[in-house]
């Protein structure tokens, strides 16, 4: 019952749970079963890894639950209403922050299992810089809504070359990532996200 087929359907599953969960957080009316969508994803996905054979040892998991968990509850008894969009604009840039370590320590376990197919490189290219990106864009969305950082965009004479010249950079680093499998290559697409996002 926990193939890896079984396995994949499940974290798929509940991926869309998610996704569910955030599109019902866009207006208030649907906020509660959004959260209800996002609750049933996490239950499927942290049930999933806990069927999962490969996983050897349960304290760490359980750990990041725990503390995890109460941290949460903590936050949301003390935070105000008001406040709540910094807290999700902050909360958005660790999940961000979390892809790029995740798609970073994929590639360290299967580096050290054997060659990666190129499929496997596309994603974990794809998941640093759209996790990167997230991570800085929402931590500047968080400095504005917190007031700490000003309103108004950030407008400079070469902006746009700057980001032109970011983003070729970004995919030649990309195509050699894809080619060859460079560690190097990943980290500078994670850079290079980083300061797209801000």
């Amino acid at each position: 019952m926990s193939g890896p087929d079984t396995l994949a359907l499940a974290y798929l599953i509940a991926a869309v749970l998610f996704i569910l969960g955030l599109q019902g957080l866009t207006h208030p009316k649907s906020a509660r079963r959004g959260n209800l969508y996002a609750m049933a994803g996490m239950v499927l996905a942290i049930g999933a890894t806990f069927a999962d054979p490969a996983v050897q040892s349960y304290s760490f998991i359980l750990a990041g639950i725990v503390v995890g968990g109460t941290i949460g509850t903590v936050i949301a008894l003390r935070i105000r209403m008001t406040a709540m969009p910094q807290l999700v604009a902050l909360l958005h840039s660790f999940v961000g922050l979390c892809a790029v370590l995740v798609a970073i320590g994929t590639y360290l376990n299967y580096d050290q299992a054997g060659t990666l197919a190129w499929i496997v490189l596309l994603e974990l290219s794809a998941g640093t810089f759209v996790g990167a990106i997230t991570f800085t864009g929402s931590l500047v969305a968080f400095g504005k809504l917190q007031g700490l950082v000003p309103p108004k965009p950030l407008i400079f004479t070469g902006r746009h070359v700057i980001n032109i010249t970011l983003v070729l950079i970004m995919l030649g680093f990309g195509a050699d990532f894809l080619l060859n499998g460079h560690l190097d290559s990943l980290l500078v697409i994670a850079v290079v996200a980083l300061l797209l996002g801000v």
